[in-house]
């Protein structure tokens, strides 16, 4: 049973943080409201943030009470597991913290990498017409516009994407 209630914890939590970050960078990015793709992760997202936005403000686009859900959500998924696999909780709620806090960020490491996979692949077939293509253009272009001021396209061919995997790849590795 240890394995199979791991598994679950770790997919359903995994999913929603997944969405909470989701959220929050594409409150950062500004990406449209009204794109059906953005419509999903707002519902799914805004009954448990609704309430926490009346305790957490948001800063400028900074939305606190994303953030705070999301650690708030890894803490408790490094808390379920631990307990599972050990039967008890041995760490103290600093540890809890900061393994909540690096387990937001390596989540988040990875959303980009897959954003932007995904974002490259669909560049191949949908020709920019898929609701999603537009939501993964605004999410990635903040951070695909300086690498392209210092590596511009070389006959055609953008390599700021591949740039950015890389640089998210080696942090990934750096922290893990």
């Amino acid at each position: 049973m240890g394995n199979g209630a791991q598994f679950l914890i770790t997919t359903a939590f995994g999913f929603y943080i997944m969405a909470v970050i989701l959220r929050l960078w594409m409150q950062l990015a500004q990406v449209d409201y009204f794109n059906p793709f953005s419509q999903f992760i707002v519902k799914i997202t805004g009954p448990v943030l609704d309430p926490l936005r009346r305790v957490f403000p948001t800063l400028g686009r900074f939305d606190i009470a994303a953030a705070f859900l999301a650690a708030a959500l890894s803490a408790l998924k490094i808390y379920l597991i631990v307990r599972l696999q050990v039967g008890g909780f041995p760490y103290g709620v600093m540890e809890l913290l900061i393994a909540a806090v690096h387990d937001v960020v390596v989540t988040t490491l990875s959303i980009i990498f897959w954003v932007l996979l995904i974002r490259a692949i669909m560049s191949w077939f949908s020709q920019g017409r898929h609701p999603l293509e537009f939501v993964l253009a605004q999410l990635t272009e903040p951070m695909l516009a300086p690498i392209r001021r210092i590596i511009p396209p070389i006959g055609g061919l953008d390599l700021s994407v591949l740039v950015l995997i890389l640089i998210v790849r080696f942090i990934q590795i750096s922290i893990s």
